[in-house]
């Protein structure tokens, strides 16, 4: 894949946690030990497919499509978001239950994101209709424009749909919590296996100073993304990123719990005997 092994392909989204976690390394503010990064963004369903495709050596992927990537990525200790009794929403423009869902439309990130998978499980009869996460105004658009009857919403969305008027229908992460008694893994950093177990322990570490240094400058990254064209003039507010940041990237980013990884194997035994996943190599951790 790189001529230079010593040259990485680093892939993650445009959301503003990925932006922290990584932000260390696109300003050249650590010690990287030799090595450098090629920096590619995308949303997160692009993300899936390039770790499907092999295309990157690090990748920011959801939880739920590791199975589909196991075979050529290790799972990365760390830059996990976690949501800890909240999580992704479904929104809509009138009150709604989940069991209304049933048979509706509703605006999904991705077909292999997270969001969806546990969506499912929640409610196996809801209509997917993919719209894009950016420009991030589109999901909301395609709700007012009634070509959906319901949104989930992933990433900084979630901080803004009742200050624009729409309802809550369920809260996955809530879901889940009440379902397992753990956290939501939403997201997870992969590595390519065939970087070799040298390189891999490597780049792990470079990329846990990353998130160090991130989670101890926080107030300055903060000030660097809220000047950022984020899609949305509601994102460009500090009191909003701040509290995004206290959602998904925090201690959890920086080293994954016991509670975690044991949430990531529920997840994919749910899945699984929901007939939602098949498959899939042994789920294996990086140093």
């Amino acid at each position: 894949m790189t001529p230079d092994p010593r040259r990485l392909t680093l892939a993650y989204s445009v959301d503003a946690d990925d932006a922290f976690m990584f932000h260390a390394l696109q300003a050249q503010r650590i010690d990287t030990r030799g090595l450098s990064f090629e920096h590619r963004r995308g949303d997160t369903a692009q993300l899936n497919a390039i770790a499907v495709a092999g295309q990157a050596d690090v990748v920011a992927i959801s939880a739920g499509a590791y199975p589909s990537v196991a075979r050529d990525y290790l799972l990365l200790p760390h830059g996990a978001s976690v949501g800890r009794g909240f999580g992704p929403v479904v929104v809509s423009r009138q009150p709604m239950t989940l069991a209304e869902l049933a048979g509706r439309r509703v605006g999904i990130p991705g077909l292999t994101t997270t969001a969806w998978l546990v969506l499912r499980l929640m409610q196996p009869r809801a209509e997917p209709v993919v719209v894009p996460i950016f420009p991030f105004v589109r999901i909301f658009e395609a709700l007012d424009a009634g070509e959906i009857d319901a949104a989930l919403l992933i990433h900084e969305g979630r901080l803004l749909y009742q200050e624009r008027g729409y309802h809550l229908v369920a809260d996955l992460g809530a879901w889940w919590q009440a379902e397992t008694g753990m956290p939501l893994p939403l997201g997870v950093n992969v590595i390519r296996r065939a970087l070799g177990p040298q390189l891999v322990a490597t780049v792990s570490d470079v990329l846990r100073a990353a998130i160090g240094w991130a989670l101890a400058h926080r107030d300055e990254i903060i000030a660097t993304l809220v000047g950022e064209d984020r899609g949305d003039a509601g994102l460009a507010r500090t009191s909003l990123m701040d509290r995004y940041l206290e959602m998904y990237a925090n201690e959890d980013t920086r080293e994954m719990a016991p509670d975690v990884r044991q949430a990531i194997e529920v997840l994919f035994q749910r899945a699984r005997a929901a007939g939602l996943m098949s498959g899939g190599g042994p789920t294996e951790w990086a140093p």
